[in-house]
């Protein structure tokens, strides 16, 4: 019978869901739905200082938001200490684990010496074997495992291949502190054990922690899950990713108005490739996706890159889902209020009519936004700069002749209108940019936008004309 693959993303509920974590929750989802298998959801909340509720909400929401949804209801690691607990006994009564009475004293003066003579700094195994009855009166012990001394343990790792760890280099590692409190490398374990782990897919830096975590499987007579340590990511300097590079919390991609399908699309090529595809589908992820795949090199993170690519997912998404995406958007920016003032009540439809055009130059949902000012802007426009200059210089008394000509345009269509400021340029002697150039700083009150004739198409006759009217002064029905 064919194991059913189970991976697991377990992040640490003490700030928000950052762009490494993002990756390695995609990851883990991808190879188990490539395997027809589940993805479960831990978090690590043992570290009762530094979790917060507010960070466990920013994490499901990113999920959420990202689209990658897990199997079953979220556990909670903090909740299952009582089985941390009850292992750490198991090991006790075994002979795979003491209590050790040191103080944080003797211990730092253990770690000092340890780098004096060159060693790693680790604990040196003082009451490993120790009679308990020597114990200091008053003094609650740590529970440390016994961690073997002499050989090896191998790490055949589905990324990094065979990682090989003299065992004199791994400490006896605690399991139980003095308050009672079980510690992340025993939690962990126990909790792979009980929830079916397959396979451990994470960053790289947890690489040493899994030869102290397959000592303690082996010891405990469990079987060791599959370890893929995915290398992780850097800045486009070859430097560890920080917030310059652009290592912000997921929710802050959102708010910049990217979209998942985008953030997916680039954080699966960052580590992972399959030929030289950039564009790839989450359909064509599921069924390309092997661990095999993955580089051993740290990946750089690109933010044009990413823009890039969700310029391309914005042009081709259906102009109803853009409008969709848009409308999720707004509990997340600042000046929502502001922008729902000006889209009113039939403004979404007149928004989704503009898309054609607004999407052909936007990279985000927030550019798209800004280009569709001129949408919802009341009259009369405040023109900038260089809008301005553009109806200096003989461009009002261009649209106040070409007014004429748009009022007699039946119907009000983006083909018609160009047919008609066509005309008027040749029968004029204009260059046609000597034409649309004006007429679009009256429309958009900037020198950029749209093609100016679905600019006059969506605005409808009656305001584009009024625009027209406010900046020449001459009445709309001229």
């Amino acid at each position: 019978m064919t194991e059913t693959v189970i991976t697991r993303f377990a992040p640490s509920p003490t700030g928000f869901l950052h762009i490494g974590g993002a990756r390695t929750a995609l990851f883990n989802w991808l190879f188990a739905k490539a395997h027809g298998g589940k993805m479960l959801l831990r978090i690590e909340d043992t570290d009762r200082a530094r979790s917060s509720d507010a960070a466990i909400e920013a994490i499901l929401d990113g999920l959420g938001w990202l689209e990658l949804d897990w199997d079953g209801e979220p556990v909670y690691q903090y909740a299952r200490a009582d089985r941390h607990r009850e292992v750490a006994d198991q090991l006790l009564a075994e002979g795979n684990a003491y209590r050790c009475y040191a103080s944080p004293e003797e211990l730092q003066a253990m770690r000092k010496k340890a780098r004096a003579e060159g060693g790693p700094p680790g604990y040196d195994g003082t009451w490993r074997d120790k009679d308990p009855a020597l114990a200091p009166a008053g003094i609650a012990p740590a529970i440390r495992f016994k961690a073997p001394r002499g050989g090896e343990t191998i790490i055949e790792d589905e990324v990094q291949g065979r990682v090989t760890f003299a065992n004199k280099d791994l400490d006896d590692f605690v399991l139980l502190r003095s308050d009672g409190s079980p510690t992340y490398m025993l939690s962990v374990v126990v909790d792979d054990h009980d929830m079916g782990i397959t396979h451990v897919v994470r960053g790289d830096d947890h690489l040493t922690n899994a030869a102290r975590q397959k000592q303690l499987f082996r010891a405990l007579g469990w079987d060791t899950p599959s370890y893929a340590h995915v290398p992780l990511i850097h800045g486009p300097d070859g430097k560890k990713l920080s917030k310059r590079h652009g290592a912000l919390g997921v929710e802050a991609y959102r708010e910049m108005g990217y979209l998942p399908v985008a953030l997916r699309n680039y954080l699966v090529r960052l580590g992972w490739s399959h030929g030289d595809a950039e564009v790839i589908s989450t359909e064509e992820m599921i069924d390309w996706f092997n661990l095999e795949a993955i580089g051993r090199s740290a990946a750089r993170f690109d933010l044009t890159k990413l823009e890039s690519l969700n310029g391309h997912y914005l042009r081709t998404l259906p102009d109803a889902e853009i409008v969709s995406h848009l409308k999720a958007l707004l509990p997340y920016l600042s000046n929502a209020d502001d922008i729902l003032a000006h889209i009113g009540n039939d403004g979404w439809a007149k928004l989704e009519r503009a898309m054609p055009g607004l999407k052909e130059r936007a990279k985000t949902l927030v550019d798209l936004l800004e280009g569709a000012e001129y949408l919802f802007v009341e009259r009369p426009l405040t023109p900038d700069e260089k809008a301005t200059k553009l109806l200096g210089g003989g461009g009002r008394e261009t649209l106040a002749a070409l007014l004429p000509d748009l009022v007699s345009v039946e119907p009000w269509s983006a083909s018609g209108l160009e047919a008609c400021v066509r005309s008027f340029a040749d029968r004029t002697g204009r260059k046609l940019g000597k034409v649309a150039q004006p007429l679009r700083a009256a429309m958009t009150g900037r020198s950029t936008s749209p093609g100016i004739f679905d600019v006059l198409e969506v605005l409808g006759r009656e305001e584009a004309l009024g625009r027209i009217a406010d900046q020449t002064g001459r009445p709309e029905n001229a």
